[in-house]
């Protein structure tokens, strides 16, 4: 039985296609063209992150002793997985509902989902070595404010939408986006929290 197996290499393969799928959004939300091509993009990516859950979770249970917690293992690659699979629930939505306009706000919100991304990669490449926990930590932190952010983003964006919307099906839909982009954040943070919570058992 091997003793520590690649973890933190599926962990970092994985991070990186959750920035992949968050650019696709930006893209998406930005240029708002070929939206079939850019939601089947990130399906791909999405498609290849479910091969690497499911690595990850098969060598969990072929290692006999971890680098982390089994449990804390599961949990990651479990809510990074999560991220994409509402990356691509976000793009399918958007191709499905036809949507014609994108607003500010969504684009905002798709924006600070990638940010949200890119620190869950650091954070993630930083995890193999305790010594970095100073590092991780404040990296955390800053997933917690960026998901504060699209908190305040959301409500506003609400706020607009009942108060300025006139067609209550465009409303309908567009609801829908922010609420998805904004739970792609909220995964985020939770990822941010289990390594927390790592960085407290091992430092």
């Amino acid at each position: 039985m091997p003793t520590e197996g690649k973890f933190f290499d599926l962990f970092c393969k994985h991070a990186d296609l959750c920035v992949q799928g968050a650019q696709e959004m930006v893209s998406l939300m930005t240029n708002f063209d070929d939206l079939d091509q850019r939601a089947h993009a990130i399906e791909g990516i999405e498609k290849e992150a479910d091969k690497v859950t499911h690595e990850t979770i098969d060598l969990l249970h072929k290692t006999f002793i971890t680098p982390i917690d089994r449990d804390d293992i599961h949990q990651l690659i479990t809510r990074m997985d999560d991220i994409l699979d509402l990356l691509e629930d976000a793009a399918q939505t958007v191709s499905l509902y036809d949507i014609k306009v994108i607003t500010p706000e969504a684009k905002r919100l798709a924006e600070l989902c990638l940010s949200c991304t890119e620190k869950v990669k650091t954070a993630v490449s930083l995890l193999h070595n305790m010594d970095n926990s100073g590092k991780i930590l404040a990296v955390c932190k800053e997933i917690d404010r960026l998901e504060s952010d699209a908190d305040h983003v959301m409500r506003a964006a609400m706020s607009k939408l009942f108060r300025d919307e006139p067609d209550v099906r465009n409303l309908i839909k567009l609801k829908a986006i922010y609420e998805i982009l904004e739970t792609v954040t909220d995964r985020c943070e939770d990822v941010a929290n289990i390594i927390e919570g790592i960085i407290v058992e091992n430092a």
